[in-house]
C-alpha cells in the first residue's frame, strides 16, 4: 500500500547524477508513494506540514538499494565444492563428482515450492537488512519446465510475502541438463517453441537471460533465443564475456539488452556497442572474488564510453554466495577501481536502470518513495565499514518497512 509521509533533519545522497547528490540540513516528502519535494529544511513549503513528521536524527537518506542480478532462489549446499576447491580439486573433477551446477539443480528439483521458498526467505531478509528494495531473481536451477516455473512462482511469492519488489528473469538457458546431453539445440528450441511463451503467458517473466560461454550456449543459440523475447514483448540481458570473448555483448547490445553482466573479458567494439545501445555494464565482483578471478572488467574503458555501470550481489550457491550488497559496493571499488560515488551509483541508480526502472534508484520529484535512512557521517561510510550494517529505517513505495 502506498503511503505518505515528511522527513525532516536528514541529509539526502539523491543520486540523481553523478556523484553522491547531497543536500545537507534538507527535508523530503512524499504523498501516495511519489516523492512530492525535497530540498534545504529551511525551504519546506507549508503545505507538506500535515504530512506524518519523522526525524532523521541527522542521517543519510538515500535512494532504497537495488540488486539487479541473482540466483537466490535455490535449494542445496555447496560448501563442499568450495573447500574442495580450496584444497586443490579442480572444477572438472568437482562436476565429474556430480558436483557444480548440476548439483544445485537436483536439490532444486527435489524441492516443493513453498520448502524452496522457506530456503530462500533468510537470504532474502539479509539483503531486506540492508536496505534492498527492488530485487531481480533468475530461474536456472530447474533447468525443466515444472522446476522452472516453480522458482519463478517462488520469486513472485517473494514479492508478495516480504515489502520488497522483485523482478524476474528466464534464465532457462544457464546450462544443459542432463536429458539433453550432446542436444543443445534441441534444447535450446524447447525453451524458445515452449518453455518461454508458455512461461510468459502465464505473467511469470519479466526478462530474458541466457549464459554465453563455451561452457554453456553459443552466440547463435542465445540469438534464437532472444529473437524469441522480442517477439514476445520481453526485454533480454545476457551472461556475457566472463570467461571468454565470444562478442556476447555485442549480442546483447544488438538486441537492446537491458544489460550485459559479468564482462571480464569485454572488448572496445563490444564497450562501444553497448554505448550506442544505452545497455548497462552490471559488475558481478563477488563472483570476481569467489573464484580467485585476476582479469578485471575494462572499467576505465566502460567510464570513458559512458556506459553506466551497476553492481550487484550474484547471489548464488556456487560462485557468489554473497547477500550483502553494501560489500558488493565495496568490493566493486577496491577490486574494480570504482570510485566510492560510482559505486553505490551502482547500487542505486544504474542498477535500477539495468532492471528498466526509470523511477526508483535515485531521489527525484515524481520517482517512487523507495528510500533508505542510514546512522553514518557520510555517504562513503556505507561501503567503507565492512560489514556493518547500519540500516536505520526505510520505505518502500512510501510505506515504512519492518526491519528483518
Amino acid at each position: 500500500m502506498s503511503g505518505s509521509g515528511l522527513i525532516d533533519n536528514v541529509n539526502l545522497a539523491t543520486f540523481d547524477s553523478e556523484g553522491y547528490g547531497e543536500i545537507r540540513d534538507a527535508a523530503i516528502a512524499w504523498r501516495d508513494g511519489h516523492i512530492a519535494w525535497f530540498g534545504p529544511q529551511v525551504d519546506l513549503p507549508g503545505e507538506y506540514m500535515d504530512l506524518r513528521r519523522q526525524d532523521g536524527h541527522d542521517g543519510w537518506l538515500t535512494p532504497g538499494l537495488v540488486d539487479c542480478h541473482t540466483h537466490i532462489v535455490y535449494a542445496g549446499n555447496r560448501a563442499g565444492e568450495f573447500e574442495a576447491r580450496l584444497n586443490g580439486a579442480s572444477y572438472q573433477e568437482i562436476a565429474e563428482g556430480g558436483g557444480g551446477i548440476a548439483a544445485t539443480v537436483l536439490a532444486t528439483r527435489l524441492a516443493n515450492e513453498d520448502i524452496l521458498l522457506a530456503m530462500s526467505l533468510p537470504r532474502i531478509d539479509t539483503l531486506l537488512a540492508e536496505g534492498v528494495t527492488t530485487l531481480e531473481i533468475k530461474s536456472g536451477y530447474g533447468l525443466d519446465l515444472a522446476s522452472e516455473r516453480r522458482m519463478l512462482r517462488v520469486a513472485r511469492r517473494i514479492g508478495e510475502e516480504r515489502a520488497l519488489t522483485v523482478r524476474t528473469t528466464f534464465l532457462g538457458a544457464h546450462a544443459l541438463p542432463e536429458e539433453y546431453a550432446g542436444r543443445p539445440d534441441d534444447y535450446i528450441d524447447t525453451l524458445c517453441q515452449d518453455w518461454l511463451p508458455r512461461l510468459a503467458g502465464e505473467g511469470l517473466v519479466d526478462a530474458v537471460d541466457a549464459f554465453c560461454e563455451r561452457i554453456a550456449f553459443s552466440p547463435a543459440q542465445v540469438e534464437k533465443l532472444f529473437a524469441v523475447a522480442d517477439r514476445l514483448g520481453l526485454p533480454v540481458k545476457l551472461h556475457a564475456e566472463q570467461l571468454s570473448l565470444l562478442g556476447g555483448a555485442a549480442l546483447a547490445a544488438r538486441h537492446g539488452a537491458l544489460s550485459a553482466d559479468h564482462l571480464e573479458w569485454l572488448d572496445e567494439p563490444g564497450v562501444a556497442a553497448m554505448r550506442e545501445a544505452g545497455t548497462v555494464a552490471v559488475l558481478l565482483p563477488g563472483a570476481f572474488y569467489f573464484l580467485r578471478e585476476t582479469r578485471r572488467p575494462p572499467v576505465d574503458a566502460l567510464r570513458a564510453a559512458g556506459v553506466p555501470m551497476a553492481l550487484s550481489t550474484d547471489c548464488n550457491p556456487g560462485t557468489s554466495p554473497l547477500t550483502s550488497l553494501l560489500a558488493t559496493a565495496n568490493m566493486g571499488a577496491v577490486l574494480f577501481s570504482l570510485t566510492p560515488q560510482e559505486a553505490l551509483a551502482g547500487i542505486t541508480r544504474h542498477a535500477a536502470q539495468a532492471l528498466g526502472l526509470s523511477d526508483r534508484g535515485r531521489i527525484a520529484v515524481g520517482a517512487r518513495a523507495d528510500l533508505a535512512l542510514w546512522d553514518i557521517q557520510a555517504p562513503v561510510d556505507l561501503i567503507y565499514h565492512l560489514g556493518q550494517r547500519p540500516l536505520a529505517a526505510c520505505w518502500v513505495d512510501g510505506a515504512r518497512r519492518e526491519l528483518p
